[in-house]
């Protein structure tokens, strides 16, 4: 219980109870919960749209949705997308990028993209099929927060910061074992699901070589930004098909 709590305070904002301190590693002892955290965020989130489209119009709907999805995280992610944009796009050092990323203040390419984030998840949630929403957001969720736990595994661009104290308490069977709950759900999803799981596992290698290449390789803010296109590659996919 003591590192489900602390999976659902790092990745949400839902009030997990007395918390024992975290000692180091406890972030990656936690993560065998974090594909069942995130069931919780897209079940949570998909009740909230079935709520609003009984309120206000679809595209309203939608808009309060993505408003939801992102308080119920903390905007955690999308802070690591930010900084991500910061950093890894600017022409400059890897030292010098590092250090853009933890600057608390948000430059002109995190402004843009947050807005490209939210834009695309808004344009994919509008597109989805009625029917199927309630899973895709589900899915959705919970497979991108498995990935990271791969991602995690790789190289680090520091020794200390979220990412380190993840990969310190992670071994590859916590990994095996929180993979049941993302396949399970991509078997119950059927090809499309497999489709959208393939994409979006290529959109996280992706983040990973443009991180490894820029600054050497993951940090915290890596894993916001994977979890993110993860997410989207996922909507969009769904969309598209």
């Amino acid at each position: 219980m003591k590192y489900l709590k602390h999976a659902l305070s790092l990745l949400t904002i839902i009030p997990a109870g007395d918390m024992d301190k975290p000692e180091p590693g406890d972030t990656g002892r936690a993560a065998f919960w974090f594909p069942l955290i995130g069931v919780l965020i897209g079940f949570t989130t998909v009740i909230g749209w079935g709520i609003f489209k009984l309120m206000v119009p679809l595209i309203a709907a939608d808009v309060l949705t993505i408003i939801l999805w992102v308080v119920l995280t903390g905007a955690l992610h999308l802070d690591g997308l930010a900084d991500c944009f910061d950093g890894l796009l600017c022409a400059a050092s890897p030292e010098k990028r590092l250090k853009i990323m933890a600057d608390p203040h948000i430059g002109t390419f995190g402004v843009v993209g947050l807005i490209l984030a939210l834009g695309l998840k808004f344009s994919a949630l509008y597109t989805l099929p009625p029917t199927d929403t309630f899973f895709i957001l589900i899915f959705a969720a919970s497979f991108s927060r498995w990935l990271i736990l791969i991602v995690s595994k790789l190289t680090l661009a520091r020794t200390d910061g979220m990412a380190a104290d993840l990969a310190a308490g992670l071994n590859n069977r916590s990994i095996i074992a929180a993979a049941i709950i993302p396949l399970v759900l991509m078997l119950a999803g059927g090809w499309q699901a497999a489709v959208s799981a393939i994409l979006a596992t290529a959109a996280a290698a992706g983040i990973y070589v443009l991180a490894h290449k820029r600054i050497g390789g993951v940090t915290g803010d890596v894993l916001g930004l994977t979890i993110e296109i993860s997410e989207i590659t996922i909507l969009l996919t769904y969309a598209a098909l």
